[in-house]
């Protein structure tokens, strides 16, 4: 008394659809356990307690790689975080000094901006790197030559 491989894609289609109304869950990967012994039960026939094993098993599997994927769409949601924080995101930035950096202040480029900095006496053309961002100004430290010479500005 084998379930026949259609009951499976039909269990597919309406864990599928379930999916749908049940926002964060992992129906959408057992569905496609279900969807896999369907297959596999159309292509060899399998008995009962194959069937089962065969969705246990495929939805394990599923389950698990559905672990991977949003695992990384949750690290690509934290990077994003930072949109309306642009002080945080500057934090580590590598820029150059276009204004001579003296008595503690002068300019520097980051990217495609030149912004206030505050910092130790610096060069113009001397490689930087953002410590921290005090208000509307950028704190500076002088990149040591072997990390200087490893980056290149975009």
């Amino acid at each position: 008394m084998a379930i026949p491989w259609w009951a499976w894609m039909v269990l597919a289609g309406i864990l599928g659809l379930a999916e749908m109304h049940v926002p964060g869950s992992y129906l959408g990967w057992i569905a496609l356990g279900a969807l896999l012994t369907g297959i596999a039960d159309a292509a060899f026939g399998l008995s009962l307690e194959g069937q089962i094993g065969a969705f246990a098993a495929a939805s394990a599997l599923s389950c698990a790689a559905g672990y991977f994927v949003y695992s990384r769409v949750g690290r690509v949601r934290r990077a994003a975080g930072l949109l309306n924080r642009r002080a945080l995101a500057m934090v580590g930035a590598r820029g150059i000094v276009c204004e001579a950096v003296q008595n503690g202040a002068g300019k520097v480029r980051l990217g495609d901006s030149v912004w206030l900095a505050e910092g130790p006496d610096l060069a113009p053309g001397t490689p930087v790197v953002v410590s921290a961002v005090n208000g509307t100004r950028v704190i500076v430290a002088a990149l040591e030559p072997a990390a200087a010479s490893a980056s290149t500005p975009p």
